[in-house]
């Protein structure tokens, strides 16, 4: 199996300073880490009812007891400690409708970090601030892209020329910032590409250099841009000297070689004078690996097709120990040791059965069957059963086991029944847990 490696970060190089970061991450990458995290907090607003898109950050913080109300004194959007409740978030309500959902999802990004009231407390005076706050933003504005594009979102990017042009006026149709269109557009795209953001930090001095805050790249983009990279000189970078001005180019990048780069300026920083630029890189003459993508076939998950090793996959939920319905019902009727050997553990380990755990029988020589503990209770609810934090556990082991005894993994659409789950959120963990760890999967629909 073809395994893609994670983009390392300049962490071990001293890159990141900022405490509020350094307590944050301890020991990973912050800008992986931020985005996990992130997702985490969407998945559970997702599982509570929230819903888009569009996406409502407003919502959202009304979900977490966070009060939002308007200050026309505020430049754009700020978050306070507030006595008796975790935050206050006010926001100017003279900003564009587009703009003020990213600020509020980047004040909510805020209380992602541990010493978040500590830290608040201090960047309402401007005296007070650090010269590194640039990284806290950084990754607030990352997350706040999760937050307003979140995992399962707009599957209709996949098939967008990414030009910045093009996406340009995606932005205005999604009513979402240039930074997150960017951030989710490179997560479903299959061309070998890179999204990155850049920024000026010497306040335009005339021997200062464009660098590198953090890159993202596709599933297909195997080289490496690091944070704090030097962007070359006269780079088509320094034309974005303006909010919304676009550029295109041509250059030599040191780490990566040719590349065709389209960008566009964003808002600055906090207390930063000049815009900071975005944009796509896309290397010439780069041949990617093919990756694996779920293969949907008509048929039955039962008899999962192909003489190699296989994982019948699928999802029970944490109070029954009897399968009365759904797919468990129909692996019951067929091999009733399946069931049987579950409930058999699940009495034996009452602390392991529990959401995110998972269960494995040996079907025959060529056939196991993975459970996975994904649905919270049973029957009718006004929310999803589905818990999408417990499935991607479930399918983080899932993955584990298929690389571990070389299988290809099958079946059915896990958790968009009676779960009550979004097949668009579902695929996308799917990918990103199994497909893009080179792991074959196939997803069967009864015809």
């Amino acid at each position: 199996m073809t395994k893609f490696p994670s983009q390392k970060q300049k962490s071990d190089r001293g890159f990141w300073t900022h405490p509020s970061v350094l307590a944050f991450s301890t020991t990973d990458d912050p800008i992986g880490y931020i985005a996990r995290r992130a997702r985490s907090f969407v998945l559970e607003a997702l599982e509570k009812g929230w819903s888009g898109p569009p996406f409502d950050p407003f919502q959202l913080a009304e979900f977490l007891k966070i009060r939002v109300v308007p200050n026309e004194e505020v430049i754009d959007a700020r978050i306070l400690p507030a006595p008796n409740q975790r935050f206050v978030i006010e926001f100017s309500p003279n900003r564009p409708r587009g703009r003020v959902r990213f600020s509020i999802a980047h004040e909510l990004a805020h209380t992602l970090f541990p010493d978040c009231k500590e830290f608040v407390r201090e960047r309402q005076a401007h005296r007070k601030s650090r010269n590194d706050d640039w990284q806290l933003e950084m990754l607030c504005n990352l997350a706040a892209a999760e937050i307003l594009m979140p995992i399962g979102s707009f599957p209709d990017l996949r098939r967008e020329s990414l030009n910045i042009d093009h996406l340009m006026q995606l932005r205005k149709k999604y009513d979402v910032s240039s930074e997150a269109l960017l951030l989710r557009a490179i997560k479903l795209t299959e061309e070998p590409c890179f999204v990155f953001s850049s920024s000026e930090r010497e306040n335009h001095d005339p021997s200062s250099r464009y660098k590198v805050d953090y890159a993202v790249p596709s599933r297909t983009f195997l080289k490496e841009v690091y944070s704090g990279d030097l962007i070359p000189k006269r780079s088509c970078v320094e034309e974005c000297a303006a909010i919304g001005f676009t550029a295109k180019g041509n250059e030599e990048w040191p780490t990566i070689g040719k590349v065709h780069v389209e960008c566009v300026g964003i808002p600055p920083y906090p207390f930063h004078r000049y815009p900071r630029v975005a944009g796509i890189g896309t290397l010439f003459d780069y041949h990617p690996p093919k990756t694996n993508q779920i293969n949907y076939l008509k048929g039955d998950a039962t008899e999962p097709r192909g003489s190699d090793q296989k994982i019948l996959a699928f999802i029970v939920n944490d109070k029954a120990l009897a399968w009365g319905a759904g797919f468990g019902r129909i692996v019951q009727k067929k091999w009733s040791f399946v069931q049987k050997e579950f409930k058999e553990w699940a009495v034996r380990n009452r602390n392991e059965f529990t959401l995110g755990n998972a269960h494995i029988s040996t079907i025959n020589d060529k056939l196991i069957a993975f459970k996975m503990i994904s649905q919270h209770g049973y029957g009718p609810s006004p929310t999803p059963r589905i818990k999408y934090t417990a499935l991607e556990s479930c399918l983080k082991k899932l993955a584990e086991e298929a690389v571990r005894s070389n299988a290809s993994v099958h079946m059915p659409r896990i958790g968009s029944g009676q779960a009550g789950g979004s097949w668009e959120i579902i695929s996308e963990i799917i990918d990103n847990t199994l497909c893009k760890k080179g792991i074959k999967v196939t997803v069967y629909d009864l015809p």
